[in-house]
């Protein structure tokens, strides 16, 4: 899968889950279908305007092969993935450059912060950042991952990271991976059966019979309840 195909898998993804936090999913609901962006199917949020800027945006490639090769590997540096996948398996590159063309006040920052990066290897090691040892890889940006603590020769490596690990962070936290790694459930649909019994014997009350036989079912939970010619 190329690039351009990565991030319309990416973003075609991000569409099928905002329909998963606005819609009302019952058991059966076919979700496959939520994440077809050319059927349509579905509304995802978007005008026809912003679909065609999000379908110019895709055919372009800011980057360039080399300097998204360090983006990866700044990635996994950042979110290497402790028992779940690394960022760079999880859409992030892709999601960091689409975000870089979505936003252009991020372009020249990420461009120079990534010249910086590779300056400051060939000055240390005679060698591009993606070509160094782990080891070599981690002196670098121990110099560069505190901002309390930076020299002021790595003030602009600094900024760089910062900004290169909010957007690490973001991508990898808005996706799949990301979701399951924090255990975050979202609006999915629950049973609700009433306050628990102890709660309400501890305050001297209980249910009147009516309210449980016709309100608390939980297989009519999706049911708009009638109150017509009720009475307690």
């Amino acid at each position: 899968m190329d690039r351009r195909e990565s991030l319309r898998t990416l973003l075609i993804g991000g569409a099928g889950t905002s329909l998963l936090l606005s819609c009302r999913l019952d058991e059966d609901t076919d979700v496959s279908k939520l994440t077809d962006i050319k059927e349509r199917e579905f509304d995802y949020g978007r005008t026809p305007a912003e679909e065609a800027r999000d379908e110019a945006l895709l055919e372009q490639d800011f980057y360039t092969d080399e300097e998204m090769k360090t983006i990866i590997v700044l990635s996994d540096i950042i979110m290497p993935g402790d028992g779940s996948k690394p960022a760079s398996e999880a859409g992030v590159p892709e999601f960091i450059e689409f975000i870089t063309k979505d936003i252009p006040s991020h372009q020249t920052p990420m461009r120079g912060g990534l010249r910086w990066l590779k300056n400051e290897s060939y000055k240390r090691y005679e060698k591009d950042f993606v070509d160094l040892s782990k080891e070599q890889q981690i002196a670098i940006i121990e110099d560069i991952a505190y901002p309390e603590d930076v020299k002021p020769e790595f003030t602009q490596g600094a900024q760089f990271f910062s900004r290169m690990r909010n957007l690490v962070t973001t991508g990898y936290f808005t996706s799949k991976e990301g979701v399951e790694y924090l255990g975050y459930m979202g609006n999915k649909p629950n049973v609700w059966d009433g306050v628990p019994a102890d709660v309400l014997q501890k305050h001297g009350m209980k249910y009147d019979e009516k309210i449980l036989s016709r309100s608390i079912k939980p297989e009519e939970r999706n049911d708009i309840e009638d109150w017509e010619g009720y009475e307690i």
